[in-house]
């Protein structure tokens, strides 16, 4: 992907899609829609992936607590979609056994428990081998011991995948590049051109130089989450259903302060739902769901939110006793809902719907990061309907669509390429076990990485392997600043809090001598990355 090259084509060439967001949504539709033969283009003001598609709870899963709500059409679709996504990119949407524990008094009963994960397998076409499997109190003690035991009555064991929400949209928005759609990160849209009253182009900035430029196209998709409203106030569209805002906050916490021994989906005593998620080296933990009506721009966890996800892990887990200071980082994001009058945050649906103005304007809001092929799907099947009719166009093929770094032909060679990796990572690996982090990020695209760091080894091992990623995401991935590599390419920002920090200075070095920067910019960059770096530890 070439940032300038795509600028000058995005003003150079009339469009039939341009796709204005790059999340998980945007970055579907961009995919499906250049796959069947549209001429596609996708902008972002941000990186991609920098909104929610790198704040969520990072599992691909069938939405269990949708069956409370009954929305039984939801949790078929995304319950589906869990196993072709594991397939498209098998070392990146890994296999999650999860660990449902139940109580005497609060959640819905060992029963109805049982009935509704038998639905939910059924809904979900899980393989019989990972069906649910319904276990004793002793039986759930020993799958879990930290769980307080005087009020266990049993638990489940179903199955989910765990994956890297803005690493699986980044591959997205790679293999759509590599299907021909023109995309760029940093470009704004600032106004809607109009062609007798329909939308026919877009006015954008490039938030790196501050050039500003247009771009022809004859369909316009709005797929910005959380910024759809303000795309439609632009447009002066925004009438009927509205987005209502919903906020999410995760904690980090080092393994060994909570050293579950799988992920574990659990009650706690107002109702909601949490999840704790081992990742290597740490174990992270969330969600909150509460409304939100602050900056869309600076979305941040606070003390209060914290320390509802500390009293519930304490809660469920007491022997571990956690505290403020064992939070290594945090994340929140929020969640684009359709308002319904007389919900609250958590009783929203989290069904995705399509909006149409009278300019013609299409805009898309709500859905999960696991229903991201269908709701492109339903969206590409639109656009087509309504504006190319009369073309041979292809059906769409992304449930086929094996995407960068997943062609592996079973799971089993995902472990094979660690192993081979780990032997030549040497040292390092066994420091840190380097090889597994790498391929569940990259998949075959680690060999790569690896190849560079071999030519470009210096006293200090750790430094040359996460310079080495920064290559990679400058070269491959349209990484401009450190920030993009830090948080949305590589996830240290999140997941290794501390080996960032002891690298920070050596990564700011070698963006600024890739982009030829001053000492004015370098300076800038790096107190960009010194504040990200800062505000997930900073609780106000």
């Amino acid at each position: 992907m070439n940032r300038a090259a795509n600028l000058i084509a995005l003003q150079s060439n009339q469009f039939d899609l341009l796709v204005i967001g790059g999340g998980i949504t945007g970055a579907g539709i961009a995919l499906d829609a250049a796959a069947r033969g549209l001429k596609t283009a996708l902008v972002e003001k941000e990186d991609f992936a920098s909104g929610t598609s790198s704040r969520s709870t990072k599992l691909i899963h069938g939405g269990l607590r949708y069956l409370k709500q009954l929305e039984f059409a939801l949790v078929k679709e995304v319950g589906s979609e869990r196993a072709i996504v594991h397939k498209l990119a098998p070392h990146l949407v890994v296999p999650e056994k999860m660990l449902l524990p139940l109580y005497e008094k609060r959640g819905l009963g060992y029963w109805l428990t049982s009935i509704g994960l038998k639905i939910y397998d059924w809904l979900a076409g899980v393989k019989p081998e990972d069906q649910r499997k319904m276990l004793t109190r002793l039986q759930t003690l020993n799958h879990e011991p930290l769980l307080k035991n005087d009020d266990v009555k049993g638990g489940a064991v179903y199955a989910e995948y765990r994956t890297d929400d803005a690493r699986l949209t980044i591959e997205i928005i790679k293999l759509a590049s590599q299907k021909g759609a023109c995309v760029s990160n940093y470009t704004e849209v600032t106004e809607f051109v109009y062609t007798n009253n329909k939308v026919s182009g877009a006015m954008l900035v490039d938030r790196v130089t501050g050039s500003t430029f247009s771009v022809d196209a004859k369909v316009i998709v709005n797929a910005t989450g959380p910024w759809v409203d303000e795309l439609r106030v632009i447009n002066q569209s925004r009438q009927g259903k509205q987005l209502h805002l919903t906020k999410g906050v995760h904690i980090v916490v080092p393994f060994h302060r909570l050293p579950v021994r799988q992920a574990i989906y659990f009650d706690v005593p107002d109702g909601r739902m949490i999840f704790a998620i081992p990742r290597g080296r740490v174990t992270y933990i969330g969600t909150t769901d509460t409304d939100y009506q602050g900056d869309k721009n600076v979305v941040l966890a606070t003390r209060d939110d914290v320390n509802y996800i500390l009293h519930a892990v304490n809660e469920t887990f007491p022997s571990v006793l956690l505290t403020l200071a064992d939070v290594e980082s945090s994340w929140a994001g929020l969640r684009p809902l359709i308002h319904e009058e007389g919900k609250s945050a958590s009783e929203l649906s989290r069904k995705d719907e399509i909006f149409e103005s009278s300019t013609g304007l299409i805009s898309i809001a709500g859905g999960k990061l696991t229903g991201y092929r269908k709701m492109a799907e339903r969206v590409v099947d639109k656009v087509i309907d309504q504006q190319f009719e009369d073309r041979d166009l292809k059906s769409c093929t992304t449930d086929k669509m094996i995407l960068p770094g997943g062609d592996f032909t079973e799971y089993s060679e995902v472990r094979k390429l660690e192993t081979e990796l780990a032997g030549k990572l040497g040292t390092l690996n066994q420091r840190g076990n380097e090889a597994t982090n790498l391929v569940h990020l990259y998949g075959t695209q680690s060999k790569a990485i690896v190849a560079y760091l071999e030519q470009h080894q210096t006293s200090e091992p750790e430094q040359d392997l996460v310079l080495a990623k920064a290559w990679y995401a400058v070269q491959n991935e349209m990484a401009i600043t450190p920030l993009d590599f830090i948080n949305r390419r590589s996830g240290l920002l999140y997941f290794n809090h501390p080996k960032m920090m002891r690298n920070l200075q050596a990564v700011i070095a070698y963006f600024a001598s890739e982009f030829n920067w001053s000492n004015e910019e370098k300076a800038k960059q790096t107190q960009i990355a010194e504040q990200a770096l800062a505000e997930v530890i900073r609780f106000e």
